[in-house]
């Protein structure tokens, strides 16, 4: 391994107790992209061919639940037993953020519990949007606590939202569908009061925060809307300054100038999104950010690993 390699904060495991059930019940495409095929030593050769020294494993969508909640609670049981034999086998190449079987809160809190605790994991993933349900919900109220007492890092994966399906537009819904569902969730932990209330948790958006950079401003005017700004009592910037995003399939210096002007540098993070992207975007990309106008090269540095060892200094040693 290559101690001074990348590290991907956004990396799909797809287990095989994820396909068994997505081919039981017919589902052969995540927003429109085919599932692909995974395995350790697939997630290990594109990351040896980009520099990518660790990966965080991530379950993507439509994450566990398919209408059975026994079945969530088994599966994303399996799925975070999975990283867990992977970690094992290859010490020091994988992270994990660990699946809970949302939408069902008292479920997903005692899956975190056990993936934080037993498992170890370096976070759990949350879907945007689950059964219809955005983050910053009052039913997730005690994941919320938990994990805000926890200072858990909490991945934050896009969704295909029901009514994504019903806009009647004729291409995959990764193009644009899952940044929507990204950019309504962030609006709503903040116009929530969710953000506010649970400070400790640390969030980190995929694929540079959807839409959130670019209508930023336009957020900020819920300041002068009574009802949100008593939610939000520090102004939506210091909420959106607070977020952590990730630079899956937005290499370009338009995402990156954007993520510039609104946060920190040190709050953007590689990521790839493999295997979801295959392997010839992964090169793309790292190649886009190598030759990032934008970028001079100690910010290359610190958003292709030294930012994620501030947030996640247990990697230092791996």
């Amino acid at each position: 391994m290559n101690s001074s390699g990348r590290i991907d904060v956004h990396h799909h495991v797809i287990p095989e107790a994820f396909t068994a059930v997505m081919r039981r019940r017919g589902i052969k495409k995540v927003a429109g992209a085919e599932l692909p095929q995974w395995t350790p030593e697939r997630s290990i050769g594109i990351m040896d061919q980009n520099g990518i020294a660790t990966a965080i494993l991530s379950l993507s969508a439509p994450g566990v639940y398919f209408g059975s909640k026994s079945e969530a609670v088994k599966l994303a049981r399996a799925c975070n037993e999975t990283v867990a034999a992977a970690q094992a086998k290859y010490p020091g190449r994988f992270g994990l953020f660990a699946v809970l079987p949302m939408p069902i809160t008292d479920k997903a809190c005692a899956e975190a519990t056990y993936a934080l605790d037993t498992l170890k994991a370096d976070g759990v993933v949350l879907l945007a949007s689950t059964d219809g349900h955005f983050l910053g919900d009052p039913r997730f109220t005690e994941l919320m606590a938990e994990l805000d007492r926890r200072r858990a890092i909490v991945f934050v994966h896009p969704n295909i939202h029901p009514t994504s399906t019903k806009i009647g537009l004729d291409y995959p819904g990764f193009f644009v569908e899952f940044l929507c569902d990204t950019s309504r969730a962030t609006a709503n932990l903040i116009f929530t009061g969710t953000l506010e209330r649970f400070a400790n948790i640390r969030w980190i958006l995929s694929h540079a925060g959807g839409f959130v950079p670019y209508i930023a401003w336009r957020l900020m005017l819920a300041q002068g809307v009574p009802e949100l700004a008593k939610n939000a009592p520090k102004g939506v910037l210091h909420y959106l300054q607070q977020l952590y995003y990730d630079t899956a399939l937005s290499p370009s210096p338009y995402a990156l100038s954007a993520l510039l002007q609104l946060v920190d540098p040190s709050h953007i993070l590689f990521g790839s999104d493999f295997p979801f992207a295959p392997d010839i975007v992964i090169s793309l990309e790292t190649q886009a950010l190598a030759d990032s106008p934008v970028l001079t090269p100690e910010l290359r540095q610190a958003i292709d690993r030294e930012n994620a060892l501030k947030l996640l200094p247990a990697f230092k040693a791996r």
